[in-house]
């Protein structure tokens, strides 16, 4: 898929809503709650990069490998896929 890129908290959560991730590592039926259990409840930055073929959007797939998500100066992060193994690290930016 092609790279993305989202400031709008609505658009954000409908996309997050629509992602799941399978394969080795990190997994998940909706990003979207993950990404409300890291303490991000009104994400206000989303980036999306990559190709990984245990990511679906919706009933698309592949689907991006990483995942950068922000509110305010908290941030979560999904990387890895396609092939390697899926990580999260959430942390608070400066």
């Amino acid at each position: 898929m092609d790279p993305i890129e989202l400031n709008d908290p609505q658009a954000i959560e409908e996309l997050l809503g629509k992602i799941s991730l399978h394969g080795r590592g990190f997994q998940t039926d909706c990003l979207l709650a993950d990404v409300y259990e890291a303490g991000l409840t009104y994400p206000d930055f989303l980036k999306a990069h990559g190709t990984d073929p245990g990511a679906r959007y919706g009933e698309q797939s592949p689907a991006w490998a990483n995942y950068h998500i922000r509110q305010g100066k908290k941030v979560f992060i999904v990387y890895g896929g396609n092939g390697g193994e899926r990580r999260t690290h959430t942390t608070d930016t400066p």
